[in-house]
């Protein structure tokens, strides 16, 4: 985070400070709460459940305990694909099982240990859709896409539910000058179709899903800027 942002939200602290923000009973949001219990009730292949006590101090010096379930989840990414040329959208369908449906979506998947976010990005799109950026004779990175290709530009991060999960979504739009069409590599149970649509069309599919959500919000307002 920039001085910048620093700056503004600590304004913003002391601005909700002074109309009450320590809330009802007191509590002094200044001081940061503490964690006094963490034990894991449910690990599963795709996230862990942990029940947490939290402390929430007062200014008077008392404290107030809150009970918690944190769903812990790997960081993802979120990705809408721009091909600047034919100015068309890469568009999914799979199932979701929040949904407990097939439904219209984007390119996504987790961040591996270690990984960076754009590279996680490169390694989901083609593992999921089979695209490449760059020609099909050259050797492509799959840390970095390389600015004959196409550019990355980054949408805020957004956690998807704060109130109970700490998963954090990296979201990007890659507008593409040059890609070509390799094999998929879908993990097992994983079936995604995928194709080219337009600005209108990728609009009107009614994708649900928060996070592509706000990377076809934030390509919008690029798109209006443009205009």
């Amino acid at each position: 985070m920039s001085d910048e942002a620093q700056d503004l939200q600590a304004r913003l602290a002391a601005k909700l400070d002074g109309r009450d923000g320590q809330g009802p009973k007191g509590i002094d949001m200044t001081r940061a709460p503490e964690l006094m219990d963490d034990r894991e009730v449910f690990r599963g292949p795709i996230f862990v459940i942990d029940q947490q006590r939290v402390a929430m101090f007062r200014r008077d010096g008392s404290k107030e305990t809150i009970d918690r379930q944190l769903i812990r989840h790997d960081p993802c990414v979120v990705m809408l694909v721009h091909d600047c040329a034919a100015d068309a959208y890469l568009l999914t369908r799979e199932y979701r099982v929040g949904a407990q449906a097939y439904v219209f979506g984007l390119p996504a998947g987790f961040i591996d240990p270690g990984e960076s976010p754009v590279k996680a990005v490169l390694r989901e799109l083609r593992e999921e859709t089979g695209l490449v950026p760059g020609p099909e004779d050259a050797s492509a990175s799959e840390s970095h896409l390389d600015p004959e290709d196409g550019w990355i530009d980054a949408a805020p991060d957004v956690y998807s539910s704060l109130g109970m999960s700490d998963e954090l979504g990296h979201i990007m739009v890659l507008h593409l000058r040059r890609w070509h069409q390799g094999s998929t590599d879908f993990d097992p149970g994983e079936h995604i179709q995928s194709a080219w649509v337009s600005w209108q069309e990728l609009c009107a599919a009614g994708v649900a899903d928060a996070k592509a959500v706000v990377a076809i919000q934030h390509e919008a307002i690029r798109r209006l800027q443009k205009d």
